[in-house]
């Protein structure tokens, strides 16, 4: 829809603004174009990065300041608060709304080619980061936070943090990286729970080894630099000159569909809205854009108020607060806060449950550019400050033209659907907030996945009035967030307590009340139905508590005090800056100086990624007449394909061509095992997201949009095969089906004193790597070569595939791996597809052609880690020995095989952990069921297996009368005993691990204490578990773990180093720089690694299993010892001689500068028929011990401490293998207590991204957070004597799950339940509150058979 001409012609319809201090000026601003892809398309400023594009995760995060004219300030838009700088997602930001503004991204704070921030060489230098990919956000949060305060609290770090996401590193390190610009002391003031963290060091002196020295740091504080505040950018002098100068003008842009439209008054903004009543006012985004991105919605025409100072407005008035409803929600944050603190406490009692909710309210980043207003109009079930704002009377002024009315905020919600109160051509001015009243109490509740920066399950706003003087009450008010399709108000509950006294019988009723009232159906949007209804009238009693301790101060004659044992549930969970220490041993005395092998050395690359420097596939320029491809994927889960009709889609603008499995010229399917994996479906669809077809245009925007319009009709087939049960009940499996059988288990069971039955369930997870699957393929032009750069842990797989797709010899793909952005297995046999399509893209069309997956799509395409479901059957003895278990494994595999049947066989060889059962009867089976294939995941199949043994071990220990860590000594492998398939192991470091944590961790003390607090306290309980380690290295095939290497030494004395491994974050160059410059006595920064590529190293196996280093460093080690044979004649004559000199000479002598490594992999076997092999080299050792709290009426919990013991052999690089077990832990936590995959009955993946899916983030790592590395006593056969350890402290982090099942148990057994019970995994909210059964749990509702919204694979 189009302006009329005279309004266009009096348009400004340049955008002006600056970034990174250059001036840029947008003829054709497109109001659907965010300043993301603007920053990486048109700018090439790339160390902004594509994360989620929902602004969830804070990958693309920049700095964005303006200038307001009336206070002559840099400002935070127009108001009064903390900031005058303010981060803000890319991904969100039009770059429509940029006009007047300054812009700083990654690459304008520093680069390596002029100087760097101090920020990106303090996270750089602290080893913050690994993969790298959500680097530049976190460097960008940081900064915007020093730009506002160069002395930051701890408080405003964790909340500038709580935007961004780290799938790698485990927070810890950035953490510590943000420390050192903190001026308050970092200690954690706390000498609960085992003492001071700064008392941790003296405890150094009673733990073993004193051979050599200790370390407990990875970095020196004095080396960085200062933080200095004259080199930053200054704010533009044009803005602050235009802004001042200028007559403001209607600012209006004109996209490909989308007109933007800037008015400069409330006049002419009421004429627009009456003349597009359809169209939204944006202000941050955070609303609109998601729908216009993720839901299809479409809006020709957008109003942008913001430069409307009537919309900014602040006004203090007698009787409240007048906030504009364009004010940010930052700003209502910090007007709020200072209020509060210059008000008497019983007049910001509104204030107060308001401020609450906003410190948790999405991101820093979001909480900047989301308006009040916006929020508020939204009207969305999920708003965290509806509930408040309605029950604190708060009063709407809304305007249309000609007319101003005010409306109470409640109407909105008056018919608890959401429906209109406003006409189509009203604009919401301002919220009035009133002053609560003496004898008035508001409290705010919400309970959500995760604490910080999560869409909330279920949020309530309550408040009540008293009678003057008594506890009678007034009036009183309820709304709930989370449970219908809008803010939902109890009005028959309230209206029924009026009158009543506030006492247990009051309590009583309005539970009973307000459940038949707020009626949750079955089906309801969003599951967790009885979960709901229970935190429905868990928030009553939290209020009834907390009002009852008030009056009870107020008038202490007149009401009862609340129980001791209760007072606990008042106190809410709060985000503390993390507390650590990392523990490890020098290297060996007599160590060449210069060697750094054993040394914390900081990653190759982590100044780079600090900078923005550091290039990833979709960081590639872009080629000369690139194209770009979108998926067109299945919506049904079985079904054949009548026909797909791609006829709208060639309409669309810039669409190019359709490719699909008619253009694949050579093989489409690939049989690894009896069902193949395929590129395209062909005829018919085995689940949603299977690819059918993809759509290739000029444009990402356009294929995508393009891909939209194709229409595929389906006829369904049956049967339709979604979860493991389904697949067991139809018989669908997967072969081979593996077992492992040791010793007689029917005999056994004949002898044991008591036998136990169970199953358990552990959930799928995403791998949720920060850099999406990436492909870009590049025809040569002659002889049918093609270069593919990848996102890929194996470039050799996806050349193989690629040329067999192609029908081309392998010699004709180039597939090039420079870095990637996380991968955890994920980017294996799915990168490979992917590229496929691609590379069939580019074949078709001659055209380099790029595809870059949106988040949605590749969590929707991907498949990840597999359900479980185990079946156990236990015989064991009074005293706790276990003589004999039967377990069965089933796992859920998806459409085809991709690696299940691998990671059947490594659950079996693996699900004994650390204990030695004499007889095993153990099954694996990979169901196929119409799902997204799963595939590898860090751990591969151990976390899973692993939680089973330890789950039933911890039913034994309730039915034997004993605690959980004493079934675990009694059952540990002792020396000289052989695994389940007669392996040998030493397990002496297994001990010294479980020993020195117990010792480390005070277990048996805190035990006591955790104890004593759960006597004390009735609604909040504390768990503490201590969890071992075993886990084997190395595949049981040979052939897996070959490596190799190749070296080039140049004249200049400079060596170029090349191997078949992929650096993902695990930090393998750096280490593998470590090995060739320790053997070759070089420096390390004479050593450079380019890339991995199939044009150097052929045939390379993929970089999985945690046998990177060890394989590769064999190859590297072989490499640098070949070439030094070649120069031993030259360097034996010159001696003292220089690398350059060396190899200057050797060249003259015709002696080859090059020489390749090699390494044919550990030998490795199994016999499955007689369970029986060496299918491993060697295990890591280690073990965890955690303390938590939960909240027994919400289900939250918080990780209180974890101390982690591991024996890693003689570490390669201190720095990186601390980093690898931190960032594995976090992932694990995540596993088991957070990340829930949610599909429907038919089989559509919910959980699309960061707003519905959540992993661990900043507020989720435990308060105290150590981790000490077991001095080497052991050698091992693989580099260095080093261990590969990349995946094996995910598993550890089971340790939080036992902790909560620790107090779960504490509960059930104050409440006289059975303390023998079963949980299943992830450990949410919801299945710790349901756990903890009480009476609010026994008055809901119960659904038995009725439509679920959603199911459980």
């Amino acid at each position: 829809m189009a302006l009329p001409a005279g309004r266009a012609e009096e348009a400004a319809e340049e955008l002006l603004f600056y970034v990174n201090g250059l001036r840029i000026v947008e003829k054709h601003a497109d109001p659907e174009q965010m300043l993301l892809s603007y920053l990486r398309k048109r700018l090439h400023l790339i160390g902004t990065k594509y994360g989620c594009g929902g602004g969830g995760c804070g990958a693309c995060t920049v700095m964005i300041s303006r200038y307001e004219p009336v206070t002559k300030k840099i400002m935070y838009p127009f108001e009064e608060a903390d900031q005058s700088h303010y981060s803000a997602n890319a991904c969100l930001i039009p770059i429509c709304s940029l006009y007047g503004t300054a812009v700083v991204t990654v690459e304008g704070i520093g680069n390596t080619k002029t100087r760097i921030h101090s920020v990106q060489e303090r996270i750089a230098k602290s080893h913050g980061s690994q993969c790298g990919f959500c680097t530049p956000g976190m460097v960008m949060s940081i900064y915007a936070l020093l730009r506002n305060h160069m002395e930051p609290t701890s408080d405003q770090i964790i909340e500038a943090l709580a935007g961004n996401l780290c799938r790698c590193t485990g927070y810890r390190p950035i953490i510590d990286c943000c420390k050192t610009f903190c001026k308050e002391s970092i200690c954690c003031q706390n000498k609960e729970n085992g003492g001071c963290c700064l008392d941790k060091e003296d405890q150094l002196s009673v733990l073993p080894n004193k051979e050599k020295k200790t370390y407990t740091s990875l970095f020196s504080a004095e080396e960085f630099q200062p933080l200095d505040p004259t080199q930053e950018l200054i704010f533009p002098p044009e803005l602050i000159k235009m802004a001042e100068n200028e007559t403001r003008q209607t600012l209006t842009f004109h996209g490909e569909r989308t007109t933007w439209i800037s008015p400069v008054n409330l006049n002419e903004l009421l004429e627009l809205k009456a003349k597009y009543p359809q169209a939204p006012l944006v202000v941050g985004n955070t609303c609109v854009g998601p729908d216009m991105k993720f839901k299809g919605v479409f809006h020709p025409i957008i109003i942008s108020p913001t430069r409307i100072l009537d919309l900014h407005v602040v006004k203090h008035t007698e009787d409240g607060l007048i906030l504009g409803a364009a004010c940010s929600l930052t700003v209502v944050k910090d007007i709020l806060t200072k209020a509060i603190s210059k008000l008497p406490a019983d007049k910001t009692r509104i204030f107060s449950a308001l401020l609450q909710q906003l410190k948790t309210l999405g991101g820093q980043q979001i909480r900047n550019v989301a308006s009040f207003g916006g929020n508020i109009i939204s009207r969305s079930s999920t708003s965290d400050i509806n509930p408040i704002l309605a029950v604190g009377n708060c009063i709407l002024s809304v305007a249309s033209q000609g007319k101003l009315r005010h409306i109470p905020l409640s109407d909105l919600f008056a018919d608890g659907l959401g429906n209109n109160t406003l006409e189509p051509d009203e604009i919401l001015m301002s919220i009035h907030i009133p002053y609560s009243r003496k004898g008035e109490f508001v409290s705010a509740f919400r309970q959500a996945q995760r604490r910080e920066n999560a869409l909330l399950i279920v949020c309530a706003g309550m408040r009540v009035l008293f009678e003057e003087g008594s506890n009678i009450i007034k009036d009183f008010s309820i709304f709930y967030g989370g449970i219908g399709p809008t803010t939902l108000a109890a009005k028959q509950t309230c209206q029924a307590l009026i009158g009543r006294p506030w006492d247990e019988q009051m309590l009583a009723d309005a539970c009973r009340i307000v459940l038949k009232e707020i009626i949750l159906p079955s089906s309801a949007s969003g599951g967790k139905v009885e979960f709901r209804r229970t935190l429905i009238v868990s928030f009553i009693f939290k209020f009834y508590l907390e009002v009852l301790q008030s009056l009870q101060i107020m008038y202490p004659n007149q009401c009862p005090s609340i129980p001791e044992n209760y007072a606990s549930a008042l106190e809410h969970f709060h985000t503390k800056m993390p507390q650590s220490m990392q523990k490890y041993q020098d290297v060996k005395p007599g160590q060449f100086a210069q060697d750094p092998v054993g040394h914390p050395i900081m990653h190759q690359a982590g100044i780079k990624h600090a900078t923005g420097e550091a290039i990833y596939c979709d960081d590639i320029r872009a080629v000369d007449g690139e194209l770009f491809l979108a998926l067109v994927t299945s919506a049904k889960a079985h079904a054949k394909i009548v026909s797909i009709d791609a006829s709208e889609a060639l309409k669309m603008p810039g669409v190019v061509d359709i490719i699909s499995v008619q253009d694949i010229p050579g093989q489409n399917e690939f049989y690894y095992y009896d069902v193949p994996d395929i590129i395209f479906a062909r005829e018919k669809v085995t689940c949603v997201g299977q690819m059918v077809c993809a759509v290739v245009a000029d444009s990402d925007v356009h294929a995508k949009r393009a891909a939209a319009k194709v229409n595929i009709e389906y006829e369904p087939q049956e049967p339709v095969i979604l979860t493991i049960e389904e697949a067991i009940k139809h018989n669908s499996f997967f072969d081979p089906q593996r077992k492992l059988v040791q010793g007689n288990v029917d005999e056994a069971f004949k002898i044991v004193d008591h036998i136990l039955e169970g199953e358990i369930h552990i959930g799928g997870q995403e791998h949720f790597y920060m850099e999406t699957q990436s492909v870009l393929a590049v025809p040569k032009g002659e002889d049918k070569e093609m270069d593919v750069y990848v996102s890929s842990q194996h470039p050799a797989h996806v050349q193989e595939m690629v040329a067999s797709c192609l029908g081309v010899p392998d010699n004709r793909i180039m597939c090039h791996v420079k870095r990637i952005g996380g991968a955890f297995g994920g980017k294996l046999m799915k990168a490979s597809l992917l590229a496929c399509i691609t590379a069939v893209a580019a074949n078709k069309t001659g055209h380099a052609v790029r595809c870059i997956l949106d988040r949605g799509t590749d969590m929707l395409t991907t498949g990840g880690r597999h359900p479980v479901t185990g079946k156990y059957k236990v015989g064991f003895m009074n005293n706790g020995k276990i003589l004999a278990i039967y377990f069965d494994a089933y796992i859920n595999g998806g459409c085809t095989v991709d690696d299940s049947v691998l990671v059947t066989e490594s659950m079996l060889l693996k699900m004994e952990n650390a204990y030695k059962i004499p007889n095993v009867w153990s099954s694996a089976c990979a169901c196929k069921t119409n799902m997204p294939s799963n595939t590898a995941f860090r751990g591969f199949g151990f976390p899973q297996a692993g939680l089973v043994t330890e789950s039933w071990i911890t039913r034994v220990a309730a039915r034997c009368g004993l605690s959980p860590d004493q079934i675990r000594e009694i059952n540990m492998y002792k020396e000289n005993e052989l695994t389940s398939y007669k392996q040998e192991l030493h397990p002496e470091n297994l001990h010294r691990c479980w020993n020195e944590c117990m010792e480390k961790s005070a277990y048996h003390t805190r035990k006591q204490t955790v104890d004593e607090f759960n006597r004390k306290n009735y609604w909040k309980k504390k768990g503490i578990a201590i969890i071992p380690l075993k886990y084997p290295v190395g595949f049981w095939t040979r052939f897996l773990g070959q490596a190799a290497a190749l070296v080039h030494l140049y004249t200049d004395g400079s060596l170029l180093l090349t191997y078949g491994g992929v650096e993902m974050g695990q930090g393998l160059h750096t280490k593998m720089i470590q090995v060739a410059s320790r053997e070759l006595k070089m420096p390390m920064s004479n050593i450079h690694f380019c890339e991995t590529s199939t044009t150097t190293v052929p045939n390379a196996c993929g970089s999985v299993g945690s046998q990177g280093t060890d394989v590769n460093g064999m190859a590297v080690k072989d490499a640098c010892q070949t070439l030094l044979k070649h120069l031993e004649p030259i360097i034996s004559q010159n001696p003292q001689g220089t690398w350059k000199e060396w190899a200057k000479e050797a060249f003259e002598q015709s002696i080859s500068l090059s020489a390749t490594g090699y390494f044919r992999g550990y030998e490795a076997n199994i016999d499955w028929e007689k369970a029986e092999g060496h299918p491993f080299e060697y295990f890591v050792y280690g073990a965890a011990c955690t303390e938590v709290e939960i909240d027994c009426l919400t289900g939250d919990h918080k990780n209180i401490r974890t101390d982690i013991v591991m024996d890693i052999g003689c570490s390669i690089n201190p720095a990186v293998d601390i980093g690898q077990i931190e960032g594995a832990f976090v992932q694990g936590l995540g596993l088991y207590t957070k990340e829930e995959l949610k599909y429907s009955p038919e089989g559509v993946l919910y959980t699309r991204g960061p707003d519905q899916y959540k992993i661990p983030a900043v507020c989720d790592i435990p308060e105290q957070f150590s981790v000490s590395l077991l001095s080497p006593s052991q050698k091992t056969t693989a580099i260095y004597s080093s261990k590969g350890l990349g995946e094996s402290a995910v598993f550890l982090g089971c340790s939080v799950f036992f902790a909560i099942w620790d107090a779960v148990a504490a509960v059930r057994k104050e409440r006289a339940l059975s303390e023998d019970f079963e949980l299943n995994s992830p450990l949410t909210p919801e299945r710790i509150r349901m756990a903890c059964a009480d009476h609010f749990t026994e008055m809901i509702p119960k659904d038995k058979s009725a439509a679920s919204w959603a199911i459980s694979l």
